[in-house]
């Protein structure tokens, strides 16, 4: 059916902070019609004249099409800035989906889907009961308000997350299956925001990082080691612990042996680039025995996580610790994918378990861009538990320091983790 005119504009352009997020700025008479209709594609107020789109499922391009064509439909005039317009062409692929059998339209709905929940959450219409972690990602179970009374369980995070099949009569039905399933890892009410919700719900409200509580204090790099920290510290070490002897058979290379005769350390002095291996620390079954586990650390690893590893060696802790469970404590995010496990702490830093794998079994690494990390250790099958524990541990400290402090000389002794959707061109 005809529309009559509608005599308002309305500009949608990349936010500058967040993007794929988009800003939609409304003029003219019925600038509030025009507000209407985008309120019903998902768009939220944030001023008198602005909304946002904000989505988990990086899909706000595809969702601002639809809104900008059905307002033209309707006779508003419309203005697609040219940045906005290229992400418009552009069809956007997910990086190591978890289920690459989807096809684009699936991968949509799925995100759909997610969208829902994370609104109904959102907006108080679905009620959180209890979360979990399964060992692999974040479980829940709720009661929508609203409507016919469902009470579901949850399984997922931010873009993945889907209602399972079953559903229940009952609150109590729901909570009960829930503790059977999840048992001890039961903790009460919704998980805490992943780095992705939380930078919608401020989009969406209109604050900023520096306004809201949760983010006032900025988020340090993990630091990384200087050139010749690392020699440094190590040659300080080793002449104070009478535990190990060093000694230099090349002019390139340093090597320490524990007095167990079980561990031994090999230090490269020429190592200087990112990816360069600086430490390789292995250990055996017994004087001249099997190797049972070796490790690298390139040489940016910061000194702090190359101490500990060597403290761990020298006096094992008489506690058993597990890895995982250091990191859920800390906060980490994990991301499951088809072949392995990815915790990342608050972008900066990862931990990534890849249990098909025998030389990299786990992988801790860091930096301001984690697909080309600063530095990175590397670990094999049979390295033990309780070191595992130790280093993330170690790494929770420095992804918790606020601020990064003026760098001194090096010191010699110290005390004991939704991938950028990737583009691809129409």
């Amino acid at each position: 059916m005809p529309y009559a005119p509608a005599d308002s504009h309305v500009r949608f352009a990349l936010h500058p902070d967040h993007q794929p997020a988009v800003i939609a700025t409304t003029t003219g008479p019925t600038a509030d019609a025009a507000r209407s209709h985008l309120h019903d594609h998902g768009f939220r107020s944030t001023g008198p004249t602005t909304m946002v789109l904000a989505r988990i499922d990086h899909e706000e391009p595809h969702y601002t099409a639809q809104a900008a064509e059905q307002l033209r439909r309707y006779g508003f005039t419309t203005e697609i800035d040219p940045a906005l317009q290229e992400e418009l062409d552009t069809e956007w692929t997910w990086a190591n989906y978890s289920m690459p059998w989807c096809s684009r339209a699936d991968v949509r709905e799925v995100g759909a889907a997610a969208q829902r929940i994370h609104d109904d959450i959102a907006e108080g219409r679905l009620t959180i009961h209890l979360h979990a972690h399964d060992g692999h990602t974040t479980v829940a179970v709720g009661s929508y308000k609203e409507g016919v009374r469902r009470h579901v369980h949850l399984h997922g995070e931010n873009h993945l997350r889907q209602e399972t099949d079953r559903t229940f009569a009952t609150e109590a039905e729901a909570v009960a299956e829930f503790h059977r399933l999840y048992s001890v890892t039961v903790r009460p009410g919704p998980a805490p925001l992943t780095d992705l919700e939380q930078a919608v719900r401020r989009l969406r409200t209109g604050t900023t990082p520096s306004t809201t509580e949760e983010t006032s204090a900025p988020v340090a790099e993990p630091p990384a080691a200087e050139p010749g920290e690392h020699e440094a510290f190590l040659a300080a070490l080793f002449d104070d612990e009478n535990q190990w002897e060093k000694y230099r058979p090349f002019d390139e290379t340093t090597i320490a042996s524990h007095e167990s005769l079980v561990v031994r350390a090999e230090f490269d002095h020429e190592a200087r680039r990112r990816t360069d291996i600086a430490l390789t620390i292995a250990e055996y079954d017994g004087p001249g025995g099997e190797r049972l586990w070796h490790a690298t650390m390139t040489t940016g690893t910061p000194v702090a996580l190359v101490h500990t590893m060597l403290q761990y060696l020298d006096t094992p802790p008489l506690t058993a610790r597990e890895a995982h469970a250091v990191l859920r404590d800390a906060g980490w995010h994990p991301a499951s994918h088809p072949t392995h496990t990815t915790w990342t702490a608050a972008g900066a830093i990862a931990f990534e378990h890849t249990p098909h794998s025998t030389t990299d079994r786990w992988m801790l690494y860091g930096g301001d861009d984690l697909d080309r990390a600063a530095w990175t250790i590397r670990l094999s099958a049979g390295v033990g538990g309780d070191l595992l524990a130790d280093l993330v541990s170690t790494a929770t400290t420095l992804v918790a320091i606020p601020t990064p402090a003026p760098r001194q000389a090096p010191a010699l002794r110290l005390p004991a983790a939704e991938p950028r959707p990737r583009a691809a061109r129409r």
